[in-house]
């Protein structure tokens, strides 16, 4: 694949993935808190997942999830493929795939915010799926090996990206030939105005 020039955004990135970090920080440690979007088990059964998956997961790893979607309503996970998930955080969706490829298969989950991680890392001894582990990293900067994924999943990450050619670059690259990607996010139908894209403010709240 041809090499992707950096997206050009009215936005600082190191600054947005500072505040990016800031909110799910608090996320990380205060999962029942007042925020703007829906968190937990309930928002999990909400938006399709199995009841009995949802169920034996770690409130290590449900408390704290916040997805957009089900990734995994798109396609089912086959035992033995190998999962990257871009955005883990605490680990939710990490852990299901992990059940759903089983001990032939590997999860890498990868996110940028320490106290996500740190949750995460802690569910994984409690789930104690010894097929996914957790490394910090970016979405536009993957510490995937090149042709490494099978399949890559995200959930509500890839909007909160300033370039998000760079990340898809990545998924590419990851990913490989013949592939899945099987995200869900937010996106928007009309034009941004430009004074809005480049309020850091506006994409995160």
């Amino acid at each position: 694949m041809k090499d992707l020039a950096p997206q050009q955004v009215p936005i600082d990135a190191d600054s947005l993935r500072a505040q990016v970090r800031q909110k799910y920080r608090q996320v990380a440690l205060d999962p029942g808190g007042d925020f703007h979007f829906h968190t937990g088990r309930r928002q999990a059964l909400r938006l399709g997942y199995d009841p009995d998956v949802v169920a034996h997961l770690p409130d290590a790893a449900s408390e704290a999830f916040a997805g957009v979607a089900n990734p995994f309503a798109l396609r089912r996970l086959q035992p033995g493929e190998r999962v990257v998930d871009v955005g883990s955080g605490g680990g939710f969706d990490a852990f299901v795939a992990a059940a759903a490829v089983g001990d032939a298969g590997s999860v890498v989950g990868i996110d940028t915010t320490p106290e996500m991680l740190e949750r995460a890392r802690a569910a994984a001894g409690a789930v104690a799926h010894g097929n996914v582990e957790f490394r910090e990293g970016l979405a536009e900067a993957l510490p995937v090996g090149d042709a490494w994924a099978d399949v890559v999943i995200s959930n509500g990450v890839i909007n909160l990206v300033a370039d998000k050619r760079r990340a898809f670059g990545e998924i590419h690259r990851i990913l490989r030939p013949g592939g899945f990607l099987q995200f869900a996010d937010i996106a928007n139908g009309r034009p941004v105005p430009e004074e809005a894209i480049a309020d850091i403010d506006l994409w995160t709240a």
